[in-house]
C-alpha cells in the first residue's frame, strides 16, 4: 500500500480507519449481540408462557383521560398524604394508592431564581402521567384493589423517613388489604402488602408492580449517545429499550428472573421498581394503545401464592424515585444488593472505560470543587497516558513538515513519472528513517478513550447546572453567548427575533465564545502540521475549522472545556517537538512578530 505523503492524507486514512473500526465494530459485534439478546428474549418469553398457562399479569392501562387538566387540578382529585425528605417532596394519592406526584428538592428546571423544583411523578390526567403502583393480581378473584379504589388511611399523616403510613381496604368479599409505606432519606420507598383472607375458601394471589408513563416524554432528547426509555437487569442481564423502539414494539418484552430491577429513565432521572431480590418473578415492558396515547409500563408480577382461609400473605417491594447519581445508585447496590444498579447510568458499549474515566473525574471534582477544572484535570491524565504514542505521531509529522520543501522538489522533478516519483519519497523516508503512518495509529489506538470520556461527559448527572468560570454557569448547556449581539454587549437578545430569523440567528449562527476559541485552536493545531500540495486539498482543509466551530457550537460547554484544552495541550506539545526539530511554526513567527525578534532558524 502506498504511504501517506502529506498530512492530508493522513487525515483520510485516520477517518476512513475511523469509520471502518466502528462499522466493523457494530456488524460484528454490536448487532449479533442484539439479535442473540432478542432471540433469547423471545425464547424465554415462550418459555415463560408455555409453563405458566393462564397466568397473570398486571392490571393493563386504561384509556387515558380525555382532557388534560393542570398538576394542581389533577392533585385535587383525590384525598392525598403528603411525602417529606431532605431529597424529595410530593404525595401519594388515596385513590388507587399510587405514588403519583414527586419533586426532586436538590435539582431546579433551569438556573433561574425561582426555578421550580424537577418533577419526576405527576398523577394522572395532568398529561404525560408517570407514576408508581403496587398491588395483587389473581384469577377469577372479585373486588382487587385497582386505580380507583378508595384506601383508607389507617396510621401517620405525613410520609417522612422517621414517619411511615399505613393503608387499609376491605374489598368486602372477604379479604383485607394493608399497605404500608416507608422512605428513606433519599430516594427509596418500601411497599409492604399484606392481604387477609377472611372469607371461606382459598385465593391465589400475585404481588406486582408497576412504573407507568402515558405518552413519550415531551422533554424527550432523541439522542443517539444518550438511553432514554426502558431499562432493567432481569436474569443479570441489562435491558434497554429506547423510546423510538419502544413505541413501534406491539409485543411485551417478558423476561423471567430471580430479583432484579426494572423501570423508565431519561438523561438524569429514574423510576424503577425493585422485587424482592431472593423471590422468583416475571419482569415485562408493555406499550398499551390507550386512545390517541402509548401508555408505556415496566412491570414485574411474582410467583402464584395460595392463601388459604384465615391465614395472610406479605410482599415487599420497592420502589426507586430520583436523580442518577453514581454514588446514590452505588449505595443501594452495596446496601440492599440490587444487582448493576448504576447500570442505569448509560455508560455506554465502552462501559470498561467509561466507569474508570468517570471514578476519576469525580476524584479531582472532589479534589478541585471546580467540575470544570475537573475535566481540565481528566484531559491532563488522559494526555500523560498518552504521552509516548502522541510523541512519536508529533515527531513524524514534525518530520514530514521538515521534508516538504524536498517532498515538492521531488514531485516537480518527476512529476511525468509517478512510479519514480514514489520510489524517491520512499528512499527518502527510509534515508531520514520516517513511517508516515506514524502521525496515524497512536490516534486510532485513542479513539475509544476520546469516545469514552464524551460519553462520560454527555451522560453524568454531575455536569448538570454545574458551573465553571465567569459566564459559564452550566456545564451541561450550550455556550449562552453568541457573536450576533457580541458576545452580550449589545442589548439584543438573537432568540426574540421573530419567525424565521430568531430561529437562524439562535439556532445555527449561534456561535459563542468558546467555541470560537475552540475554532481558533483547532486551526492553529492544523497550521502546525504538513500541509497538502494539492491546492484543492489544501483549501479544504483550510475551512475545517470553521465547519468545526459550526458543528461543536451547540455542545455542552463541558465537552467544549475538554475539546479546547486537548487541543492547546496538543498545541503545546507540538510547538515543543517542532522546536526540537527547528521546524518552522506559526506559533515562533507570532512570537516573532509580536516581540520583534528573529524566529528561531529552520533547519535544512
Amino acid at each position: 500500500m502506498q504511504p501517506a505523503q502529506d498530512n492530508a492524507r493522513n487525515t483520510i486514512i485516520f477517518v476512513v480507519c475511523a469509520v471502518a473500526i466502528f462499522l466493523i465494530y457494530d456488524l460484528l459485534v454490536l448487532r449479533p449481540n442484539q439479535l442473540r439478546r432478542e432471540a433469547e428474549q423471545r425464547s424465554a418469553q415462550v418459555a415463560a408462557e408455555a409453563q405458566t398457562p393462564g397466568r397473570v399479569t398486571p392490571p393493563a392501562a386504561g384509556p387515558a383521560p380525555a382532557a388534560v387538566v393542570p398538576v394542581e387540578q389533577a392533585l385535587a382529585q383525590s384525598p392525598r398524604v403528603p411525602i417529606e425528605t431532605a431529597y424529595v417532596r410530593g404525595s401519594r394519592s388515596l385513590t388507587g394508592a399510587r405514588i403519583d406526584h414527586l419533586l426532586l428538592r436538590r435539582y431546579k428546571e433551569t438556573l433561574e431564581e425561582g426555578s421550580p423544583n424537577v418533577e419526576l411523578l405527576r398523577p394522572e390526567g395532568s398529561g404525560a402521567a408517570f407514576f408508581a403502583d403496587f398491588g395483587w393480581v389473581g384469577a377469577n378473584l372479585p373486588n382487587l384493589p385497582g386505580p380507583s379504589t378508595p384506601w383508607r388511611l389507617a396510621q401517620g399523616r405525613v410520609l417522612t423517613p422517621s414517619t411511615p403510613i399505613v393503608l387499609t381496604h376491605d374489598n368486602g368479599a372477604g379479604l383485607l388489604f394493608t399497605r404500608r409505606i416507608a422512605v428513606d432519606d433519599r430516594y427509596m420507598f418500601t411497599v409492604t402488602d399484606t392481604v387477609a383472607n377472611r372469607s371461606g375458601s382459598a385465593a391465589t394471589l400475585r404481588p406486582y408492580g408497576s412504573v407507568q408513563h402515558q405518552g413519550v416524554p415531551p422533554d424527550f432528547l432523541n439522542n443517539q449517545i444518550i438511553h432514554e426509555g426502558a431499562i432493567g437487569v432481569l436474569d443479570g442481564k441489562l435491558d434497554q429499550i429506547k423510546w423510538n423502539r419502544w413505541r413501534k414494539r406491539d409485543e411485551p418484552l417478558v423476561r423471567p428472573s430471580t430479583g432484579g430491577w426494572l423501570g423508565i429513565t431519561n438523561k438524569y432521572w429514574l423510576a424503577a421498581i425493585v422485587p424482592d431480590q431472593q423471590a422468583p418473578i416475571e419482569g415485562a415492558f408493555r406499550r398499551t394503545p390507550a386512545g390517541a396515547v402509548n401508555v408505556f409500563d415496566a412491570a414485574f408480577t411474582g410467583a402464584p401464592r395460595t392463601l388459604a382461609p384465615g391465614a395472610q400473605l406479605t410482599a415487599a417491594s420497592r420502589l426507586f424515585a430520583g436523580a442518577k447519581s453514581v454514588d446514590v445508585l452505588n449505595h443501594y447496590e452495596r446496601q440492599l444488593g440490587i444487582p448493576n444498579f448504576d447500570g442505569a447510568v448509560d455508560w455506554g458499549n465502552f462501559w470498561f472505560l467509561t466507569r474508570p474515566l468517570f471514578s476519576l473525574l469525580h476524584f479531582f471534582q472532589g479534589l478541585v470543587g471546580n467540575f470544570g477544572v475537573a475535566i481540565m484535570l481528566l484531559t491532563v491524565a488522559v494526555k500523560l497516558l498518552f504521552f509516548p504514542l502522541a510523541n512519536k505521531s508529533f515527531e513524524s509529522m514534525s518530520k514530514l513538515k521538515k521534508l516538504q520543501p524536498r517532498m515538492e522538489e521531488i514531485k516537480a522533478k518527476y512529476g511525468k513519472d509517478p512510479a519514480k516519483q514514489q520510489q524517491e519519497i520512499m528512499a527518502m523516508y527510509q534515508k531520514e528513517k520516517i513511517n508516515p503512518v506514524m502521525g496515524c495509529v497512536p490516534v486510532l489506538i485513542q479513539i475509544p478513550v476520546w469516545y469514552a470520556l464524551y460519553k462520560v461527559l454527555s451522560v453524568t448527572l454531575e455536569m448538570r447546572h454545574a458551573p465553571f468560570f465567569g459566564y459559564m454557569k452550566d456545564l451541561s448547556a450550550r455556550d449562552p453567548t453568541t457573536f450576533v449581539n457580541l458576545f452580550g454587549l449589545l442589548p439584543f437578545d438573537p432568540a426574540e427575533a421573530p419567525g424565521f430569523i430568531g430561529g437562524l440567528l439562535d439556532g445555527p449562527l449561534h456561535i459563542g465564545l468558546l467555541p470560537l476559541f475552540y475554532g481558533v485552536t483547532m486551526w492553529l493545531q492544523q497550521s502546525m502540521q504538513p500541509m497538502s500540495a494539492d491546492p484543492i486539498q489544501k483549501q479544504i482543509f483550510k475551512f475545517f475549522p470553521v465547519i468545526f466551530t459550526f458543528i461543536m457550537a451547540p455542545f455542552a460547554v463541558g465537552l467544549l472545556v475538554y475539546w479546547t484544552w486537548s487541543n492547546l495541550l496538543t498545541i503545546l506539545q507540538q510547538w515543543v517537538i517542532m522546536r526540537r526539530y527547528k521546524v518552522e511554526n506559526p506559533i515562533d513567527g507570532l512570537i516573532a512578530r509580536v516581540t520583534g525578534r528573529a524566529r528561531p532558524a529552520a533547519a535544512g
